[in-house]
């Protein structure tokens, strides 16, 4: 299955490393370059919204949904190529599922890892078979590996887990692994 848009699970919030901004920025554009359609929380603040201002300023596609709840707290950006509001949380990850061919998350918070093992407990159900990037900027996402890791060590997933997981350092690794 060829990949032409990408859905993007990072924070609402920039993180304590400077790098986090730096690659969030460089995706962006990367995506844009690679002729690949954002996918997104449609926020304009924090990670999110570096990723969707850096894809909108190389000429990129963005395609954001935002529950209504939402809209102002994590503002809105409504000058996306695609605004989608939705009523719930719920609605907003399946539409950004649905509307996207592979997944790649960036450092995050809660929210973010909620998204993650959505789409990762999905795979495993059949629901999908999209791939699923982790972008470990700065060694960030070690410790979810760890975890991971040791789920399967004690045989509450199985080694296919593990498999439908791909890991990337850089925002260019991330983006050659998807094309």
């Amino acid at each position: 299955m060829a990949v032409t848009s990408v859905c993007v699970y990072c924070g609402s919030r920039m993180g304590k490393n400077p790098s986090y901004e730096a690659a969030a920025q460089t995706l962006g554009t990367g995506l844009a370059k690679a002729g690949l359609r954002l996918v997104y929380g449609a926020g304009d603040v924090g990670l999110m919204g570096t990723v969707a201002r850096a894809a909108q300023a190389a000429g990129g596609e963005t395609f954001g949904v935002i529950p209504e709840h939402l809209v102002k707290r994590e503002v809105g950006k409504r000058d996306l190529t695609t605004y989608v509001v939705t009523e719930t949380m719920h609605e907003r990850k399946k539409v950004m599922l649905y509307n996207a061919d592979a997944v790649l998350l960036l450092p995050g918070g809660m929210g973010s890892l909620d998204e993650l093992f959505e789409a990762i407990t999905w795979r495993q159900l059949g629901l999908h078979d999209k791939p699923i990037v982790i972008l470990n900027t700065d060694g960030y996402w070690d410790p979810l590996r760890a975890l991971m890791d040791h789920v399967v060590q004690q045989d509450f997933a199985g080694a296919d887990h593990a498999s439908c997981i791909l890991w990337a350092q850089t925002p260019e690794e991330a983006i050659a692994a998807l094309t």
